[in-house]
């Protein structure tokens, strides 16, 4: 019997599959994923001025814990080695290290360095958020 293919199919590599008769090998695209967190230039330059005072550092790690009153918190500590399973995001000149627990919590999420009058702070948008505590120290998902 005669099978007609598409020029796509035509230009797959084919595949012997059990019985003897061959079969089409499916195309597959890679594609980058997006990092897990992403960051403002005022988040770089502020982390940039923590680094520089800190001895070995060599980026920020970033977690979330269980406290506060809404469930979670983020954890931030300097990061002397990448460890096994960190996600690790370069941008701006610094580099940050997402832990594994936590990345189903941060992805998606915006870091921000913010000055006011009473305060100078990282503020995260997390879209994953489905609430906060009035202080804004906690959140969950």
């Amino acid at each position: 019997p005669m099978r007609w293919l598409s020029e796509a199919a035509a230009a797959t590599p084919e595949a012997p599959s059990k019985g003897g008769r061959k079969k089409t090998a499916a195309k597959r695209t890679i594609r980058e994923l997006p990092p897990p967190i992403t960051l403002t230039e005022r988040a770089a330059d502020r982390i940039k001025e923590l680094l520089s005072s800190s001895g070995d550092a060599i980026g920020i790690k970033i977690g979330v814990r269980r406290r506060g009153c809404n469930g979670l918190s983020y954890t931030m500590n300097y990061a002397e080695a990448k460890t096994e399973g960190d996600e690790e995001v370069a941008a701006h000149g610094v580099r940050v290290f997402v832990d594994p627990m936590a990345v189903f919590h941060v992805v998606g999420t915006e870091m921000d360095w913010e000055e006011t009058e009473l305060s100078a702070e990282f503020t995260f948008k997390n879209p994953n958020s489905k609430g906060e505590c009035g202080c804004g120290e906690s959140f969950n998902t």
